[in-house]
């Protein structure tokens, strides 16, 4: 069988820079055609960047990203690069976007993956399956495809899908069976989840196992608002064998030998699409067939076969640590700051986003911002010195009495107002902070915290990004002694003291206060919010497996009562199947409550 040496891209794109995501087009093609490919990867949507969300509905923007197609082919071609396939992920459009019912349904704007040779677009695919739930709205955005197209690559058969097309049963691998491939290529912005790793490997084999043929899947990687990429693209035989496997949360250029059946000789004709069915849905035995010949046979490449390679796994709490680092630095860097500041209190959460931050951006670029009260413990203070002196991050210590008791003195304030008068001084030092040096702002609150409405609005929850958005207590714990265990790995000293680990939860806002005067154990509270936010679980549901029904009363009320808080939250990086925001939206005026028996 002759080999293709296939390149797959694992890039960070940012979006709407066309300019700079064709710059790494052509840098990283340059790289993969030096080292012999035969075939370079981009992820999906890499010209433009993933998800481009209602900038669809820009007709700007859509003629900026065919444009760029276009002049990107072109350069590639000018630049020695003409005679190697490029396939790159971009936004196309047929006709307008769907902005009411006249709009013609059967044409519009298309997530697109385009083969670029020879300074010309020689193929186009628009993806079939549109995925509808979870961070994504694309039936909101895009018009499926109805096409499966085959490019001849060096004589080889390679079916073209993007992402979604590989989640769905059905349709274009079922057509890449029918069309005899050798080999389907997926691309994908597939965001990251704990755990999904092994569920992308497993949807993989599937699906090599569907199309009768080797299955390369390439994810892109990098931080775009709320959503993480991970990469962790891979190789995968039709009889399930793992050829080759990127690293996670890491750019990386994956060159392989791939031994693959050339193509029929002649190729059979192209077949057009079936009509499609009323339901909208059309499988793969209705899908068109497009063949586009590229290249004919290659000789042997010379020497001896290249293989990508097995990139080590991540453990679950390393997957969410770097998640967390990536996600952090590319919201910042990309959204042009080039510090952050965050309140240091010494405890767990503030310690645990003061270590992701310094591993995000190095300590130079970290402001730790201690803000005593009288409340405030000796302890506190000590573990706030101490996490900076063993991180190296500047810290800035603002005592609050004396701004608290200017307050005092015009107001008559007690109890929880008293207390929140506390975190909002502290809030207004942030920004300020902010406003005058232009640091973003990093707010500390954990999901549990969140989903509790265990926060003070315009005080504790300022800020332009949470690292611990979607990070429930629990985990936070897990995660402070995974990364001191990793820095004594590593011959490091731990960040984070361990006083800061280990002591009782306190927000310190009144004499002795501690979080269990307020909310319930966390291992509970995190048991039920895992069940109830993340499964959707109902109130019996959650009684019936165990959990004392005045507990689930309380937290249910607390979870119902605080979404007008959640609505105000800044932007977090996603870890779970279900994050605050863009996963979970439910409506702040609300009159549904989870109480009594079912249908009461």
């Amino acid at each position: 069988m002759p080999t293709l040496r296939i390149a797959l891209a694992q890039v960070n794109p940012t979006v709407g820079d066309l300019t700079g995501n064709s710059g790494i087009v052509r840098s990283t093609a340059r790289a993969a055609v030096d080292a012999g490919a035969r075939l370079v990867v981009f992820p999906e949507m890499m010209l433009t960047g993933y998800p481009v969300e209602d900038l669809v509905f820009r007709q700007s923007f859509l003629a900026a990203s065919r444009a760029a197609i276009e002049r990107l082919a072109a350069d590639l071609d000018a630049g020695g690069l003409g005679d190697t396939p490029v396939a790159v992920g971009y936004l196309d459009a047929d006709g307008p976007p769907a902005v009411n019912a006249a709009t013609d349904p059967s044409a519009g704007p298309r997530n697109a993956l385009a083969v670029l040779h020879r300074g010309r677009v020689a193929a186009r695919y628009f993806k079939h399956h549109l995925p509808n739930y979870g961070v994504f709205d694309e039936n909101r955005y895009f018009v499926p495809g109805d096409t499966l197209v085959v490019v001849r690559i060096d004589g080889i058969d390679v079916g073209l899908t993007i992402c979604e097309d590989m989640w769905q049963t059905g349709g274009p691998f079922v057509a890449a069976r029918r069309a005899g491939v050798g080999l389907v290529l997926t691309v994908n912005g597939s965001p990251f989840e704990l755990h999904k790793d092994d569920t992308r490997l497993a949807l993989v084999r599937r699906r090599a196992a569907e199309a009768g043929a080797t299955v390369a899947y390439l994810n892109m990687v990098g931080g775009q608002d709320e959503l993480v990429f991970d990469g962790d693209s891979v190789i995968v035989t039709a009889a399930g064998e793992v050829l080759a496997r990127s690293p996670q949360m890491a750019e990386h250029l994956m060159i392989h030998d791939l031994d693959l059946p050339l193509g029929l000789l002649p190729p059979p004709p192209s077949e057009p699409p079936a009509p499609r069915p009323a339901t909208g849905e059309m499988g793969g035995d209705e899908m068109g067939i497009r063949r586009v010949h590229i290249s004919d046979p290659h000789p042997a490449l010379p020497g001896v076969p290249v293989h990508g390679g097995h990139a080590a796994r991540l453990s679950d709490e390393a997957e969410v640590w770097q998640a967390l680092v990536l996600g952090l630095r590319d919201y910042v860097r990309k959204n042009g700051f080039d510090k952050v500041a965050f309140g240091l209190s010494g405890g767990i959460d503030s310690s645990v986003v003061a270590a992701i931050a310094v591993d995000a951006l190095g300590p130079a670029d970290v402001i730790g911002v201690s803000m005593p009260s009288r409340n405030s413990s000796a302890h506190s203070r000590e573990d706030a010195a101490e996490m900076a002196k063993r991180t190296g991050l500047e810290l800035r210590v603002h005592e609050i009495q004396p701004m608290v008791d200017s307050f005092l003195a015009t107001m008559s304030l007690s109890g929880l107002a008293l207390e929140n008068l506390q975190a909002r001084v502290r809030g207004v030092i942030l920004m300020s902070i902010s406003n005058q040096e232009g640091p973003l702002v990093l707010t500390t609150g954990n999901k549990s915290e969140l989903s509790v409405g265990y926060s003070t609005l315009y005080g504790d929850s300022v800020g332009g990004f949470n690292p611990l958005k979607d990070v429930p207590k629990t985990l936070v714990w897990k995660l402070a002694r995974w990364r001191n265990d990793e820095a004594l790995r590593t011959g490091e000293e731990p960040p984070i003291p361990e006083n800061s680990i280990s002591k009782p939860p306190s927000a310190e806002l009144r004499p002795g206060q501690l979080d269990t005067d307020s909310l319930p154990d966390y291992d509970e509270l995190d048991a039920i919010l895992l069940s109830y936010v993340d499964g959707d679980k109902g109130r019996a549901d959650l009684v019936a497996a165990g959990h004392d029904p005045e507990l689930v009363d309380r937290v249910v009320r607390l979870v119902d009562l605080a979404e007008y808080k959640r609505r105000q939250s800044a932007p977090g990086t996603k870890i779970s199947i279900k994050a605050f925001g863009r996963d979970r939206r439910l409506p702040i005026t609300n009159r549904w409550r989870e109480t009594g028996p079912p249908g009461v």
